[in-house]
């Protein structure tokens, strides 16, 4: 059988079966709009007020340390198992020191830049 036609069938199987969930939660779905279910609602605060409100720019801070740490292990647990690999040890070790050391210049930018003080 032809690869593309598995694929394809797997495709067309997948979006049927997306087209089929959604009929059955449209027919068994309870239909009962009122005028406090239609109001916007975002994060559980009510909108109340003007739509302007400044966010404390320390949950960039927060985002920024999370996402170079989660790169950071991304690469770091595929790379512990493989350098102990005759072939693939020494060429890992290189591109993982030079990887750690982006990582850190990063971090070194963000100190200089007063982005690690916490208060």
């Amino acid at each position: 059988m032809n690869p593309y036609l598995t694929v394809g069938g797997v495709v067309i199987a997948g979006a049927l079966l997306f087209v089929a969930a959604m009929a059955a939660r449209r027919l068994v779905a309870p239909q009962a709009p009122t005028a406090m279910k239609l109001t916007t609602y975002e994060c559980g605060v009510d909108p109340v007020g003007e739509g302007w409100a400044q966010t404390n720019v320390r949950y960039f801070l927060y985002a920024f340390l999370y996402v170079i740490f989660a790169v950071d292990a991304v690469y770091l647990f595929p790379w512990a198992t493989v350098i102990r690999s005759a072939d693939l040890g020494m060429a890992s070790l290189a591109e993982m020191g030079i990887f750690i050391g982006v990582v850190l210049v990063g971090l070194a930018h963000a100190a200089r830049r007063g982005l690690m003080r916490w208060l």
